[in-house]
């Protein structure tokens, strides 16, 4: 609930952020090109810090607290930031230098344009020189995440999870302070996550110097505990962090597609991420540390309840979110993006990214489920597995991709990570259940079918009100109120059902349960 309820506060300021960011450059050439440029930094940081290196090291370090004591947690954590501060910073200085170079590797439709004079041409140049500003945005931030991994291992969650806000912050307050400086509007924003990234990691030092876990970094790449993180984290690269790979091959390929796919892609994705971070991400920060403790205490049957526990905390805010954001998107996307340089040119925006919505939206569940999956081969200190089943995933969504993108587009490329997510979800859950570590319950199975049907009556309930208004021609704020009360029967229908049909709130936060319930 801690993580959560912070979590929230981000999401939101997050929609802001993306707010300002529509209403600064639309969904044109300028937010394809500063999205671009914010979503390398962004990937590295998901596939080497929150995920890769986050999945081997808080396992690791639960272990050392359990075993051996907070001394020697306090050396492994100064070890582990030396040792990753060190290659963060090499990393970083060559992705500042080389950034023309990942700019024509992952921008490759621009660089073509760019080298024979086509009209995308100035795309490439301007992300080149954004890139040098939002790359080293993954040295600070990776070092934020492994201050977090430490908070959570101490079941101090809120400092972790409250974070991000300051991040949404830094980029309003520059797009809003700088952006009439610049002839481009994107140099604003890309200021402010680089500001951003600065901010978050001075804020958590004083966290970790009370819980008396800041010293001074050491360089340990011979360290036996850093060496297990380091065996560990190499297969993980692929294993969470899969969504992340995916999303970035379809940038890479939405490159090639008409101007404005990137930014409908990312606004899409960015409606998907509220829920996804507000519960899912939520969920696996809790349970990788607590599914961490058990096992290292043999505590096998608990580990079972715990990730059941997990998977049906998902499906429970899951399929409503689902069902929901199919639904209601256009209404959301209006009251949150159809402003200024958004609301501007010949194409409807709106229905754009509320398409892009509804293809990441049938995989929004399967999103979820991964993040509580996962943890369940990482707690155990098995990153083989996931990336094996990661690299499967990875070819399987480019063989969608392939067969989705030359006819439908953008559209395909979302399809397309919904798909691979889903496959990803199943082959995760189907290993867990060979090695006998983890079977979805009976309990569970009756308890999802229940909300499956309460979210297909919420699902007609809204469907039906949202239909009854012309809304597309109110003014902003007559949206707002509408929003909010579809919001609010969304709610009221959902819950209502699931008390008809006998779910009360015991059933959804208990940890160990019956088969009977």
């Amino acid at each position: 609930m801690i993580v959560s309820a912070m979590t929230m506060i981000s999401r939101v300021l997050g929609l802001v952020r993306d707010a300002v960011v529509a209403n600064l450059l639309g969904a044109g050439a300028a937010a394809d090109v500063f999205l671009f440029a914010n979503r390398i930094p962004n990937f590295l940081r998901r596939l080497f810090a929150e995920g890769a290196f986050a999945q081997a090291f808080v396992p690791v370090l639960s272990e050392i607290k359990q075993q051996q004591g907070d001394d020697k947690v306090r050396l492994f954590v100064a070890q582990a930031a030396g040792t990753l501060g060190t290659i963060l910073l090499i990393v970083t200085l060559f992705g500042v230098i080389a950034s023309p170079v990942i700019a024509g590797l992952f921008g490759t439709g621009w660089f073509i344009d760019w080298w024979y004079g086509g009209p995308n041409a100035e795309k490439f140049e301007l992300a080149s020189s954004l890139l040098k500003l939002t790359f080293p945005y993954l040295f600070f931030v990776s070092l934020v995440a492994l201050s977090g991994a430490v908070m959570n291992v101490y079941n101090r969650f809120a400092v972790a999870a409250f974070t991000p806000v300051l991040l949404n912050i830094s980029i309003i307050a520059c797009a809003i302070l700088l952006h009439d400086k610049f002839s481009v509007g994107a140099y604003s924003l890309a200021i402010g996550v680089f500001v951003g990234g600065v901010v978050q990691l001075l804020f958590q030092l004083p966290f970790l110097y009370r819980a008396k876990m800041l010293s001074r970094p050491r360089w340990a790449w011979q360290d036996e505990n850093v060496k297990k993180v380091r065996k560990l984290m190499l297969p993980a690269l692929f294993g969470v962090s899969i969504s992340q790979i995916n999303l970035l091959l379809d940038t890479v390929i939405a490159s090639l597609l008409m101007t404005g796919s990137i930014a409908w892609l990312y606004y899409s994705d960015r409606l998907i991420e509220f829920p996804l971070g507000l519960f899912g991400i939520g969920i696996a920060t809790v349970i990788l540390p607590a599914l961490s403790k058990l096992h290292s205490s043999e505590k096998n049957s608990d580990f079972q309840h715990t990730l059941d526990w997990g998977v049906r905390f998902v499906i429970f805010l899951g399929l409503p979110a689902m069902i929901g954001l199919m639904i209601i998107s256009p209404l959301i996307i209006s009251v949150l993006f159809d402003h200024g340089a958004f609301s501007q040119g010949d194409v409807d925006h709106v229905q754009a990214v509320s398409l892009g919505v509804m293809a990441y939206s049938v995989g929004l569940v399967s999103f979820m489920l991964i993040k509580v999956l996962a943890p369940g081969f990482y707690a155990r200190q098995d990153t083989k597995t996931p990336v094996r089943i990661g690299i499967i995933t990875l070819l399987l969504n480019m063989v969608f991709n392939i067969m989705l993108a030359p006819f439908i587009g953008y559209l395909g490329l979302a399809l397309a990570t919904s798909m691979s997510a889903s496959c990803n979800a199943y082959l995760l859950y189907r290993q867990l259940s060979k090695e006998q570590v983890y079977q979805f319950s009976r309990f569970s199975l009756l308890f999802s079918s229940k909300c499956l049907l309460a979210a297909l009556f919420m699902g007609a309930v809204v469907w039906y009100a949202a239909t009854q208004f012309l809304w597309r021609q109110w003014h902003f704020s007559e949206q707002v109120v509408l929003l909010i009360g579809l919001l609010a029967l969304a709610g009221g229908v959902y819950f209502l059902v699931l008390f008809l049909l006998g779910v009360r709130l015991n059933t959804i936060k208990n940890v160990v349960t019956t088969q009977s319930g």
